[in-house]
């Protein structure tokens, strides 16, 4: 993805890719039910800070007791699958993916789920599985999001394609394009 795309990815791991994805999906999903018009502003989050409200304890956007792992690697998964958008992740790509493990202090488990995922082929079928509810398509396609570059045509149409499967609505689409660009980092 983009430089701006591997930042935030990081920073979503590194505070808690659930939460802090949670919490992008949340704020888009709020603003979309009550009919907010879809406007990006200016990114407003620094880095190490987040405005964004946490999704209420038992929410659709958290995952229950014991389900943390299970959806942190689908949350993984999808933006490796964004990366791969573009047909593959070549060498640097994937040094820099495994710096960012190594910074994220993940453990030896999550490691191997990394390399295993990166050494597959794109799996689209098997991301749209891990949505469970309308509430978690939303953060697998935020986290999508933020992993890709949606100015080249090939990550943009597959995350046409990503929200079609997720049977994402488009205005929460739009919603959620918005709320990414808020948090995206610049530069």
């Amino acid at each position: 993805g983009t430089k701006a795309g591997r930042k935030i990815g990081k920073n979503a791991l590194a505070y808690g890719g659930t939460a802090v994805l949670g919490g992008l999906a949340y704020k888009a999903w709020l603003d979309w039910q009550s009919g907010k018009p879809a406007l990006a502003s200016q990114p407003s989050i620094a880095p190490g800070e987040t405005s964004l409200p946490m999704p209420p304890d038992g929410s659709a956007f958290l995952p229950g007791p014991g389900q943390e792992a299970d959806f942190d690697r689908a949350l993984i998964r999808a933006m490796i699958g964004a990366a791969k958008a573009d047909g593959a992740i070549d060498a640097q790509e994937q040094a820099r993916i495994f710096r960012q493990v190594e910074e994220l202090g993940l453990d030896a488990d999550m490691r191997v789920f990394v390399s295993e995922e990166l050494s597959r082929p794109l799996d689209l079928d098997e991301i749209v599985a891990s949505a469970a509810c309308p509430e978690t398509a939303a953060e697998i396609y935020a986290a999508s999001l933020m992993a890709a570059d949606a100015s080249k045509p090939a990550e943009k149409g597959y995350l046409a394609m990503l929200a079609a499967r997720l049977k994402l609505e488009p205005g929460l689409v739009e919603h959620l394009h918005a709320k990414a660009a808020e948090v995206m980092p610049t530069g």
